[in-house]
Formats: C-alpha cells, sequence, structure tokens
C-alpha cells in the first residue's frame, strides 16, 4: 500500500512537472547537505533563493560505510527529503533514471562518482556531478571519457565558481591571482586537494582559466601552498588552510592589484541557475577540458608534494 501511494505521488508530481514545463531531476546520494540545499532551493516558489525550471522528484540514497561525514548523515538527509519534500525514493540508479529528465549526482565520496554514474550515461540522462567530480585523474578521465562516447553530456562545478569573486574579478589584463579557502584532507581521496580545497582551486581556475602546465606545493599540518605556473607566463597561487578558513582573491593585475571583499558572498542559488540551464540546453557551462585540467593540476600537486616539493608538469 505504501509503494503504491509513493509511485501515485511521484506519477502526480511528473504530471505537475510536465504540466509546468520544469524539469524533472533525480538525486544519487543523500550523503550531503547539497541534497536539502538544492531541493529546497529548486523545489519550494517561496524560498528566496527559488531557481524555477526544474524540481526534484526522486533520490537514490547510497552512503559509504568507510566515510564518517557520509554514514554519518545519509540516512537523516534521506528521512528529510522522504517526509518533508515527498521525494521517491529508490533502490536502483537505472530505474530511477527511468523516471526523470537529468541527474543530480550528490555522493559526497568521490571514489563511488564513477561507479554511480555509469547507469546514468547508460540511461543517456544528462547529469550534473557534483565536487569532487572523482577521487583520482583516473577516474576523472574515465567518467568523461563513457559520457563522451555515449554522447552524454555532464559538467561539474564548485558554487564558488559562480560566488562574487569568481564572477566579478575577472580582468582581460591579470597577470596573476591568489586564491584562498578551506582545505581539510580527507584519507579515502588520493587526490587530497579535492575533498575540499576544490573550492579555491575551482576559484583560481574561474578567474585564470586553464593552460596550467607545472605546479609545486608545499605542504604543512596547517596549509597548504599550490602554486601552478601557466603556458602564457602567468603564475597561480592556492592557499588551503586547516582545519577551516575563510575565502578570498587577490587579482594582480598589469597596474593595480584587486582584492576581494572579505564578505564576497557566495551561496547555491548562481550554480543551480547554471544546473538548470544545463539541463535545459545540454551545454556544459564549464567545458569539460577545464574541469579535466583541475584534476591534472590537483594531481601534479598530489605528485609534488609527494616529491617533497619539486615542480610537477600536468599529466
Amino acid at each position: 500500500m505504501a509503494r503504491m501511494k509513493a509511485l501515485a505521488v511521484l506519477l502526480l508530481t511528473g504530471a505537475l512537472c510536465a504540466a509546468q514545463g520544469q524539469i524533472r531531476l533525480g538525486i544519487v546520494g543523500t550523503d550531503t547537505s547539497h541534497a536539502i540545499a538544492f531541493t529546497r532551493i529548486l523545489n519550494d516558489p517561496s524560498s528566496p533563493d527559488h531557481v524555477p525550471g526544474a524540481r526534484i522528484v526522486a533520490a537514490y540514497k547510497g552512503g559509504s560505510k568507510d566515510l564518517e561525514s557520509s554514514w554519518s548523515r545519509v540516512d537523516k538527509y534521506a528521512a528529510e527529503l522522504r517526509d518533508q519534500w515527498k521525494i521517491e525514493f529508490f533502490s536502483d540508479i537505472g530505474a530511477m533514471c527511468r523516471k526523470v529528465d537529468g541527474i543530480l549526482l550528490e555522493s559526497v565520496d568521490g571514489r563511488v562518482h564513477l561507479e554511480q554514474v555509469k547507469p546514468v550515461i547508460a540511461a543517456g540522462k544528462p547529469v550534473f556531478i557534483d565536487k569532487p567530480l572523482a577521487a583520482t585523474l583516473e577516474d576523472a578521465r574515465e567518467i568523461a571519457r563513457l559520457a563522451k562516447e555515449a554522447g552524454v553530456p555532464w559538467f561539474s562545478s564548485s558554487s564558488l565558481r559562480y560566488g562574487e569573486i569568481g564572477t566579478t574579478m575577472k580582468y582581460p589584463d591579470m597577470v596573476g591571482a591568489l586564491t584562498w579557502g578551506p582545505g581539510p584532507i580527507d584519507e579515502h581521496h588520493y587526490l587530497d586537494l579535492s575533498w575540499y580545497a576544490i573550492h579555491p582551486i575551482e576559484m583560481l581556475y574561474a578567474l585564470m582559466g586553464p593552460g596550467c602546465v607545472e605546479v609545486t606545493r608545499t605542504y604543512t599540518e596547517a596549509a597548504d601552498v599550490v602554486v601552478g605556473r601557466w603556458k602564457d607566463g602567468r603564475i597561480g597561487t592556492v592557499r588551503a588552510s586547516r582545519p577551516y578558513g575563510p575565502y578570498g582573491a587577490v587579482v594582480f593585475r598589469t597596474k593595480e592589484v584587486a582584492q576581494s571583499n572579505p564578505k564576497a558572498a557566495a551561496g547555491y542559488r548562481p550554480l543551480l541557475v547554471e544546473v538548470v540551464k544545463f539541463f535545459e540546453t545540454k551545454q556544459p557551462p564549464v567545458p569539460n577540458e577545464e574541469t579535466l585540467e583541475i584534476f591534472a593540476f590537483m594531481d601534479a600537486a598530489k605528485r609534488s608534494k609527494d616529491a617533497g616539493g619539486k615542480p610537477m608538469p600536468l599529466r
């Protein structure tokens, strides 16, 4: 009876989405606060951050038993999605894909993204893959390869790319930039910077664009300083602080230096505007090649750390 009732709710929600011209989305992974925040922004028209055009209607719980930040939250967030937002849950990603138009892959554990995205790609559904895209450069490249072969559009991005810093501090006469932010590390992710330092690294790429050829990393227990040399001679630097710290940036221009507002706004709404646009157009707002370079940047940083701080070329 409960299953039939839930199915009726899903069918009704699907009919309403179709009638309103909304895109139906499914969530893979309920072990992150993004699952709740994104649902509120997309599904609640009364929210001041509401983004119209898409609605989350289904979810697959997922969860990693060896990752505390996953197993300690996955059931709680799943219950909130089910009880407050009336989201229909599926035990199989492929089955969920048949009920939706696109997928938000939200699992907090980047190690599982490759396996979780395979049935999404097999179903031909466009997919937004939340940070980190993967836990290794090899997995990131395999996701890109499988999606390209199947003709499935995808993109991945930190919300910081679309925050105030990433969107207001791009200058045509930029000669370099320094970004900073939190950099706690998770031992399960081979690319240790992908766990959280991906945010200031993505900010750096939002400002500098692709083209890095060499990375040097200085590591201590309290912080990382990662310096990238771009092929045109520009220098980009990221400082990742532990356990946490504020976000910010300095942009070096030919005749002046610009510094970010200490209270620069970020939030999830700007990212979700781009996510909805992506599902509407099937065009990734961040080129897949740039996302892969970000992972090559972090891979070079990991190799530099392992080599005691020696410069390493991007693979």
